[in-house]
């Protein structure tokens, strides 16, 4: 039998045991297993749950919660889903974040589409049927209402969020998503626990 890193721990995937890197608390629920990229890191402190599916270069950090239950649960490649996040799904409106995208410490994510080179700032709500379109920001502590489209380029700030078209900026989106594929290897490499 082939030997195993003791750094590697047992996750079932999809219906067969795989190996990831440290002791993570992640479930199926029925028959509904997460799928997580080798490349990807989930910090132990963080909680992934059923029908969820976590793409390369991704991050999920310390305190984040993804629960699957109700439908799915779809991580882009090289997005960060920083701490304190919760994101939960409908029966109904699966949860969508793209590629290379920032999801703030403490966002609520549900039954909404955050597409390709978005951030959601700390502390957002982004509710049903919104969709956050490629290369928008919703700004720090923002509540995007259900059904709210956010354009291409635009800022989406306030509670309830208003508009304002061309006012993101990408460049600074690229910057903190290339930052967090970054400290994820780090973290991936580095973290050790001491107790």
């Amino acid at each position: 039998m082939k030997q195993r890193s003791p750094l590697l721990e047992p996750v079932t995937v999809r219906n067969r045991v795989k190996y990831y890197r440290v002791a993570v608390p992640i479930y199926a629920l029925g028959d509904h297993a997460p799928t997580i990229h080798p490349d990807a890191y989930v910090h132990p402190d963080a909680v992934v749950i059923g029908r969820v599916t976590i793409g390369a270069g991704s991050s999920v950090w310390p305190g984040a919660v993804l629960r699957g239950d109700d439908g799915d649960i779809v991580i882009g490649e090289r997005t960060s889903v920083q701490d304190g996040c919760v994101l939960h799904t409908t029966h109904v409106v699966p949860t969508v974040v793209g590629d290379d995208c920032v999801i703030g410490h403490m966002v609520h994510l549900e039954g909404c589409t955050i597409e390709n080179r978005c951030l959601v700032g700390n502390g957002s709500i982004v509710m049903h049927r919104v969709r956050v379109c490629s290369g928008s920001v919703v700004a720090a502590n923002s509540v995007v209402l259900n059904g709210t489209e956010v354009p291409t380029g635009a800022l989406a700030a306030g509670s309830p969020a208003v508009i304002k078209p061309g006012k993101a900026r990408v460049e600074e989106i690229d910057l903190a998503a290339a930052s967090y594929v970054a400290r994820a290897k780090r973290f991936r490499d580095e973290l050790r626990r001491l107790d």
